[in-house]
Protein backbone atom coordinates (compact mmCIF):
# COMPACT_ATOMS: atom_id res chain seq x y z
CA UNK A 1 0.00 0.00 0.00
CA UNK A 2 0.91 3.20 -0.61
CA UNK A 3 1.14 6.05 2.04
CA UNK A 4 0.94 9.75 0.56
CA UNK A 5 0.53 13.09 2.60
CA UNK A 6 -2.04 15.40 0.91
CA UNK A 7 0.68 18.03 1.11
CA UNK A 8 2.60 15.99 -1.45
CA UNK A 9 -0.53 15.92 -3.65
CA UNK A 10 -0.76 18.60 -6.68
CA UNK A 11 -3.82 20.03 -7.68
CA UNK A 12 -5.50 18.18 -10.66
CA UNK A 13 -5.83 20.18 -13.75
CA UNK A 14 -9.78 20.88 -14.75
CA UNK A 15 -11.77 17.65 -16.33
CA UNK A 16 -8.62 15.77 -15.04
CA UNK A 17 -9.86 12.39 -12.86
CA UNK A 18 -8.07 9.88 -10.86
CA UNK A 19 -11.22 7.96 -10.50
CA UNK A 20 -10.17 7.17 -6.82
CA UNK A 21 -13.07 5.25 -4.50
CA UNK A 22 -12.20 7.23 -0.94
CA UNK A 23 -12.84 6.03 2.38
CA UNK A 24 -12.96 9.03 5.01
CA UNK A 25 -12.20 8.94 8.46
CA UNK A 26 -9.78 9.25 11.24
CA UNK A 27 -10.33 4.92 12.15
CA UNK A 28 -9.06 4.86 15.33
CA UNK A 29 -8.39 1.38 16.16
CA UNK A 30 -9.65 0.27 12.23
CA UNK A 31 -12.63 -1.25 14.28
CA UNK A 32 -15.42 -3.48 12.45
CA UNK A 33 -17.33 -0.22 11.70
CA UNK A 34 -14.27 1.70 10.05
CA UNK A 35 -13.87 -1.39 8.09
CA UNK A 36 -17.63 -1.05 6.47
CA UNK A 37 -16.62 2.36 5.78
CA UNK A 38 -13.24 1.16 3.94
CA UNK A 39 -15.05 -2.10 2.33
CA UNK A 40 -14.78 -1.29 -1.58
CA UNK A 41 -12.29 1.95 -1.29
CA UNK A 42 -9.29 1.77 -3.41
CA UNK A 43 -8.11 4.78 -1.61
CA UNK A 44 -8.38 5.99 2.59
CA UNK A 45 -8.31 9.61 3.55
CA UNK A 46 -7.20 10.14 6.97
CA UNK A 47 -6.11 12.52 9.58
CA UNK A 48 -2.77 12.74 11.71
CA UNK A 49 -2.77 14.07 14.61
CA UNK A 50 -6.46 13.03 15.63
CA UNK A 51 -8.60 15.90 15.03
CA UNK A 52 -9.55 16.67 18.37
CA UNK A 53 -5.85 17.42 19.72
CA UNK A 54 -5.65 19.88 17.13
CA UNK A 55 -9.15 21.54 17.92
CA UNK A 56 -9.76 20.55 21.08
CA UNK A 57 -6.83 19.09 22.88
CA UNK A 58 -8.35 19.32 26.47
CA UNK A 59 -10.85 16.96 25.16
CA UNK A 60 -8.36 14.58 23.19
CA UNK A 61 -8.87 11.22 23.63
CA UNK A 62 -6.04 8.59 24.38
CA UNK A 63 -5.58 6.61 20.47
CA UNK A 64 -5.98 2.69 20.27
CA UNK A 65 -3.35 2.79 17.61
CA UNK A 66 -0.38 4.60 16.65
CA UNK A 67 0.07 5.00 13.43
CA UNK A 68 2.19 2.66 12.29
CA UNK A 69 -0.55 0.13 13.41
CA UNK A 70 -2.88 1.90 11.74
CA UNK A 71 -1.56 2.10 8.80
CA UNK A 72 -0.44 -1.66 8.78
CA UNK A 73 -4.24 -2.50 9.68
CA UNK A 74 -5.74 -0.43 6.94
CA UNK A 75 -3.16 -2.11 4.49
CA UNK A 76 -4.80 -5.40 5.88
CA UNK A 77 -7.88 -4.75 3.75
CA UNK A 78 -6.25 -4.49 0.25
CA UNK A 79 -6.56 -0.82 0.22
CA UNK A 80 -4.41 0.62 -2.46
CA UNK A 81 -4.00 4.14 -1.22
CA UNK A 82 -3.18 5.46 2.71
CA UNK A 83 -3.37 9.37 2.09
CA UNK A 84 -2.90 11.35 5.09
CA UNK A 85 -3.62 15.03 6.19
CA UNK A 86 -1.37 16.44 8.22
CA UNK A 87 -4.19 18.05 10.69
CA UNK A 88 -3.35 21.42 12.36
CA UNK A 89 -4.95 24.68 12.67
CA UNK A 90 -4.90 25.51 9.22
CA UNK A 91 -6.65 22.58 7.91
CA UNK A 92 -9.27 22.72 10.76
CA UNK A 93 -10.02 26.31 9.69
CA UNK A 94 -10.93 25.02 6.01
CA UNK A 95 -14.86 24.89 5.56
CA UNK A 96 -16.74 22.41 4.27
CA UNK A 97 -16.85 23.63 0.56
CA UNK A 98 -13.50 23.73 0.63
CA UNK A 99 -12.42 20.26 1.83
CA UNK A 100 -15.09 18.97 -1.18
CA UNK A 101 -13.80 21.26 -3.63
CA UNK A 102 -9.73 21.60 -2.90
CA UNK A 103 -9.55 17.76 -1.44
CA UNK A 104 -11.93 15.50 -2.31
CA UNK A 105 -11.98 16.68 -6.06
CA UNK A 106 -9.32 18.99 -6.87
CA UNK A 107 -6.40 16.62 -5.62
CA UNK A 108 -8.13 13.51 -5.25
CA UNK A 109 -10.79 13.38 -7.76
CA UNK A 110 -12.77 11.16 -6.19
CA UNK A 111 -15.57 9.40 -8.57
CA UNK A 112 -16.76 7.67 -4.82
CA UNK A 113 -16.74 8.83 -1.37
CA UNK A 114 -17.41 6.22 1.87
CA UNK A 115 -18.16 7.70 5.51
CA UNK A 116 -19.66 6.66 8.47
CA UNK A 117 -23.24 8.71 9.51
CA UNK A 118 -21.46 10.13 12.17
CA UNK A 119 -18.30 12.09 10.44
CA UNK A 120 -18.47 15.66 10.70
CA UNK A 121 -15.69 17.47 8.70
CA UNK A 122 -14.84 21.45 7.87
CA UNK A 123 -14.66 24.64 9.85
CA UNK A 124 -16.96 23.82 13.31
CA UNK A 125 -17.69 20.34 11.84
CA UNK A 126 -20.77 21.95 9.71
CA UNK A 127 -20.00 19.47 6.67
CA UNK A 128 -22.19 16.55 7.14
CA UNK A 129 -22.55 12.90 5.28
CA UNK A 130 -25.89 14.61 3.80
CA UNK A 131 -24.03 17.56 2.62
CA UNK A 132 -21.37 15.13 0.64
CA UNK A 133 -24.36 13.17 -0.57
CA UNK A 134 -26.11 16.82 -2.41
CA UNK A 135 -22.79 16.68 -4.38
CA UNK A 136 -23.84 15.49 -7.90
CA UNK A 137 -19.32 15.09 -8.48
CA UNK A 138 -19.38 11.95 -7.04
CA UNK A 139 -21.19 9.26 -5.19
CA UNK A 140 -21.37 8.99 -1.44
CA UNK A 141 -22.28 5.93 0.33
CA UNK A 142 -23.26 6.94 3.85
CA UNK A 143 -22.52 3.68 6.28
CA UNK A 144 -24.44 3.42 9.30
CA UNK A 145 -22.89 2.86 12.72
CA UNK A 146 -22.00 -0.82 13.15
CA UNK A 147 -22.88 -3.43 16.37
CA UNK A 148 -20.97 -6.17 17.48
CA UNK A 149 -21.60 -7.85 20.83
CA UNK A 150 -24.78 -6.23 21.21
CA UNK A 151 -23.45 -2.82 21.22
CA UNK A 152 -22.26 -0.07 18.88
CA UNK A 153 -19.08 -0.24 17.31
CA UNK A 154 -17.24 2.71 18.33
CA UNK A 155 -13.34 3.84 19.17
CA UNK A 156 -14.50 5.37 22.44
CA UNK A 157 -16.10 2.08 23.92
CA UNK A 158 -13.37 -0.05 22.86
CA UNK A 159 -11.10 2.29 24.41
CA UNK A 160 -13.38 1.94 27.45
CA UNK A 161 -12.60 -2.19 27.32
CA UNK A 162 -9.25 -1.81 26.94
CA UNK A 163 -8.17 0.37 29.88
CA UNK A 164 -10.56 -2.17 31.83
CA UNK A 165 -8.24 -5.08 30.54
CA UNK A 166 -11.71 -6.75 28.67
CA UNK A 167 -8.94 -6.71 25.66
CA UNK A 168 -10.81 -10.20 24.64
CA UNK A 169 -14.57 -8.46 24.48
CA UNK A 170 -12.02 -5.08 22.67
CA UNK A 171 -11.44 -7.72 19.83
CA UNK A 172 -15.02 -8.65 19.15
CA UNK A 173 -15.18 -4.75 18.02
CA UNK A 174 -11.85 -5.12 16.95
CA UNK A 175 -12.41 -7.45 14.47
CA UNK A 176 -9.13 -8.37 15.79
CA UNK A 177 -6.98 -8.27 18.58
CA UNK A 178 -5.68 -5.27 20.50
CA UNK A 179 -2.18 -4.20 19.37
CA UNK A 180 0.43 -2.71 21.08
CA UNK A 181 3.98 -1.70 20.52
CA UNK A 182 7.03 0.17 21.71
CA UNK A 183 10.68 0.11 21.53
CA UNK A 184 11.73 -2.39 23.97
CA UNK A 185 13.68 -0.67 26.41
CA UNK A 186 16.94 -2.18 29.12
CA UNK A 187 15.17 -3.18 32.46
CA UNK A 188 16.41 -4.10 35.84
CA UNK A 189 16.30 -7.49 34.28
CA UNK A 190 14.85 -9.19 37.57
CA UNK A 191 12.71 -11.29 35.37
CA UNK A 192 15.86 -12.71 33.79
CA UNK A 193 17.16 -13.62 37.47
CA UNK A 194 13.83 -15.15 37.83
CA UNK A 195 13.77 -17.25 34.80
CA UNK A 196 11.42 -15.31 32.94
CA UNK A 197 13.74 -13.06 31.18
CA UNK A 198 11.08 -9.86 29.59
CA UNK A 199 11.07 -7.66 26.92
CA UNK A 200 10.31 -4.27 28.47
CA UNK A 201 7.87 -1.08 27.29
CA UNK A 202 7.26 1.68 28.41
CA UNK A 203 3.82 2.81 27.79
CA UNK A 204 2.97 6.42 25.83
CA UNK A 205 0.68 8.04 27.67
CA UNK A 206 -1.10 9.74 24.68
CA UNK A 207 -2.37 5.77 23.84
CA UNK A 208 -4.52 3.46 25.61
CA UNK A 209 -2.93 1.01 27.52
CA UNK A 210 -4.51 -2.26 28.61
CA UNK A 211 -5.46 -1.98 32.75
CA UNK A 212 -2.96 -3.60 35.16
CA UNK A 213 -2.89 -7.32 34.91
CA UNK A 214 -1.25 -10.24 33.17
CA UNK A 215 -2.47 -11.28 29.61
CA UNK A 216 -1.80 -14.10 27.65
CA UNK A 217 -0.71 -12.71 23.90
CA UNK A 218 0.86 -13.16 20.83
CA UNK A 219 4.73 -11.43 20.11
CA UNK A 220 7.13 -11.78 17.91
CA UNK A 221 5.34 -14.69 16.47
CA UNK A 222 5.79 -16.10 19.53
CA UNK A 223 2.98 -16.88 22.81
CA UNK A 224 3.70 -14.67 25.48
CA UNK A 225 2.88 -13.59 28.97
CA UNK A 226 2.49 -10.05 29.47
CA UNK A 227 2.09 -8.32 32.70
CA UNK A 228 1.09 -4.61 32.45
CA UNK A 229 1.76 -2.62 35.82
CA UNK A 230 3.81 -1.44 38.27
CA UNK A 231 5.17 -4.59 40.09
CA UNK A 232 3.94 -4.45 43.36
CA UNK A 233 6.50 -7.11 44.65
CA UNK A 234 9.16 -4.47 44.47
CA UNK A 235 10.69 -1.23 44.67
CA UNK A 236 11.93 -0.28 41.61
CA UNK A 237 11.13 3.40 41.21
CA UNK A 238 9.47 3.24 37.75
CA UNK A 239 5.93 3.74 36.56
CA UNK A 240 3.56 1.85 34.63
CA UNK A 241 5.64 -0.51 32.48
CA UNK A 242 3.92 -3.59 30.06
CA UNK A 243 7.08 -6.79 29.89
CA UNK A 244 6.22 -9.47 27.86
CA UNK A 245 7.70 -13.01 28.21
CA UNK A 246 8.20 -14.67 24.72
CA UNK A 247 8.05 -18.35 25.33
CA UNK A 248 10.50 -20.23 23.85
CA UNK A 249 12.51 -17.13 22.58
CA UNK A 250 15.96 -16.30 22.95
CA UNK A 251 17.92 -13.25 22.19
CA UNK A 252 17.09 -9.49 23.02
CA UNK A 253 15.26 -7.37 21.33
CA UNK A 254 16.60 -3.91 23.07
CA UNK A 255 16.07 -1.01 20.75
CA UNK A 256 13.63 -2.92 18.72
CA UNK A 257 10.33 -1.74 18.13
CA UNK A 258 7.74 -4.79 19.13
CA UNK A 259 4.24 -5.26 18.48
CA UNK A 260 1.82 -7.09 21.13
CA UNK A 261 -1.37 -8.81 19.98
CA UNK A 262 -3.24 -9.02 23.58
CA UNK A 263 -5.38 -11.97 23.61
CA UNK A 264 -6.76 -12.62 27.25
CA UNK A 265 -6.21 -10.98 30.83
CA UNK A 266 -5.46 -14.22 33.06
CA UNK A 267 -5.33 -12.62 36.37
CA UNK A 268 -4.99 -8.95 38.26
CA UNK A 269 -2.00 -7.54 39.32
CA UNK A 270 -0.83 -8.84 42.98
CA UNK A 271 1.47 -8.99 45.65
CA UNK A 272 3.03 -12.39 46.84
CA UNK A 273 3.93 -13.10 50.03
CA UNK A 274 7.76 -14.55 48.93
CA UNK A 275 9.78 -14.47 45.68
CA UNK A 276 9.05 -18.22 45.86
CA UNK A 277 5.56 -17.76 45.29
CA UNK A 278 5.53 -15.45 42.72
CA UNK A 279 7.71 -17.35 40.72
CA UNK A 280 5.58 -20.52 41.15
CA UNK A 281 2.63 -18.19 40.01
CA UNK A 282 4.75 -17.05 36.96
CA UNK A 283 4.90 -20.64 35.64
CA UNK A 284 1.65 -20.92 35.73
CA UNK A 285 1.00 -18.07 34.28
CA UNK A 286 3.22 -18.90 31.21
CA UNK A 287 1.35 -22.80 30.95
CA UNK A 288 -2.40 -20.83 30.71
CA UNK A 289 -0.86 -18.15 28.29
CA UNK A 290 0.57 -20.93 26.17
CA UNK A 291 -2.90 -23.27 26.22
CA UNK A 292 -5.13 -19.31 25.68
CA UNK A 293 -2.92 -18.59 22.65
CA UNK A 294 -3.17 -22.68 21.36
CA UNK A 295 -7.26 -22.23 21.24
CA UNK A 296 -6.86 -18.75 19.12
CA UNK A 297 -5.78 -18.08 15.69
CA UNK A 298 -5.07 -14.59 14.57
Amino acid sequence: MKVTSLADMPRLAPGEGTGRKVAIGTFDGVHVGHREVIQGADTVLTFDPHPVSVVHPEAAPKLLAPFSIKRDLIAGLGVEELVVIPFDKEFAARSAEQFVDDVLVGQLGATDVAVGENFRFGSRAKGTPDFLAADDRFETRIVALVAAAGETASSSHIRGLVAAGDVRGASEFLGGPFLFEGEVVTGDRRGRTLGMPTANLVPDDALVCPGHGVYAAWAHGHPAAVNVGVRPMFETGRGLLVEAHLIGFEGDLYGETLRIAFVERMRGEQRFESVDALVEQMQADVRQAQEICAATSY
